[in-house]
């Protein structure tokens, strides 16, 4: 075959996801422009009506092929689908996305032209009710989840990771896949240990992916708790060589513990010592609540979004910070603690 064909495998690994795996799959069906593809759904073991509607669908279109995952950890999803695939390159599906048009194809070409062995774009948060838009904004912004160049996009270039991933296949068999003992962090440890064996990861921004946000306040905690707690577990074992931002929250956290005990230290010694203590405890529920307020009220959105995006910050930023202290102090146990799903 002609080593300039577009040949791809999506893997998708698919868990509890009834009312978004079909939108998804339509996604993936709809790229064009593609010599030859395969779709694999890497089932876990969803409690809800999502292996009925994969079977559905897989009964409709040849191109699906379901493969099963009964530990649900995304990690080992992801190596039962790399392990399976035909095609040369690999793209990763999450079954909260919606591919654009042409997205497959356009991400092989860059993928080529860059010499990279992962490539990835923006992953474009869009929520339909005022919660899940509220959330798809601190997702975009720097103030929900930092500078990442595919939260905020950027210019074209190399990234420190990919959103989903569009990988070469060997280069990811020849590392021994993603890291099965992480639930969640899996792909940006991937591509630190792509990255250590020379391979370029790329930043293209003309893939540009929806992704729908979780649509209440505990499925978000749930998420961001998970997040937090397996990026501490990250940090604990390469002993904190990760980008400063990732310490931001834990320390949020940290501060916010501290104040109360300040307060109550300085009403125990009392005078100008124990008022300066308590102030000191105050000041960082009056900057963090300060900051929330300044960004809520600055955010380019309707006022009922920008309303709950006065919880919708802190539901962020504190379950993670607390999860990554967690996950810092204490070594998760099994793949699927803290899976967030």
């Amino acid at each position: 075959m002609n080593a300039d064909d577009l040949r791809v495998s999506f893997v998708m690994p698919v868990l509890n996801e009834e009312h978004y795996i079909a939108a998804a799959v339509a996604s993936v069906l709809a790229q064009d422009g593609l010599d030859e593809r395969e779709i694999l759904l890497v089932l876990g073991a969803s409690t809800d009506r999502t292996d009925e509607v994969v079977a559905g669908l897989a009964a409709l279109h040849a191109e699906i092929r379901v493969l099963h995952n009964p530990h649900n950890a995304i990690s080992q999803s992801m190596n039962i689908g790399i392990a399976e695939a035909r095609y040369p390159v690999v793209v990763r599906v999450d079954a909260h996305t919606v591919l654009p048009d042409g997205y497959a194809a356009t991400a092989v070409r860059s993928l080529r032209a860059a010499g990279a062995v992962n490539l990835g774009g923006r992953m474009h948060a869009e929520g339909r009710t005022p919660y899940e838009q509220a959330v798809a904004w601190g997702y975009n912004s720097p103030g929900g989840l930092g500078g990442a160049v595919y939260h905020t996009g950027g210019e074209a270039g190399p990234a420190e990771s990919a959103y989903l991933g569009v990988f070469d296949r060997a280069a990811v068999l020849a590392i021994g896949g993603f890291d099965e003992t992480l639930s969640r962090g899996e792909d940006w440890d991937l591509n630190r240990r792509l990255m250590a064996r020379g391979g370029v990861v790329w930043f293209e921004p003309a893939l540009d992916v929806v992704y729908r946000p979780r649509s209440s306040v505990r499925a978000l905690v749930k998420q961001f708790h998970a997040s937090g707690r397996w990026r501490g577990e990250i940090i604990r074992r390469l002993g904190g060589r990760v980008p400063l931002r990732y310490f931001v929250p834990p320390a949020l956290v940290v501060a916010l513990a501290a104040g109360p005990l300040l307060a109550l230290l300085g009403a125990v010694v009392g005078g100008g010592v124990g008022a300066a203590m308590a102030l000191l405890g105050a000041a960082p529920y009056a900057v963090y609540l300060a900051w929330v307020a300044l960004t809520a009220a600055r955010a380019d959105v309707p006022a009922g979004v920008r309303l709950r995006l006065l919880g919708v910050l802190p539901t962020m930023h504190l379950p993670w910070g607390v999860g990554c202290l967690f996950g810092i102090l204490i070594p998760s146990r099994g793949h699927n603690a803290f899976a967030g799903r």
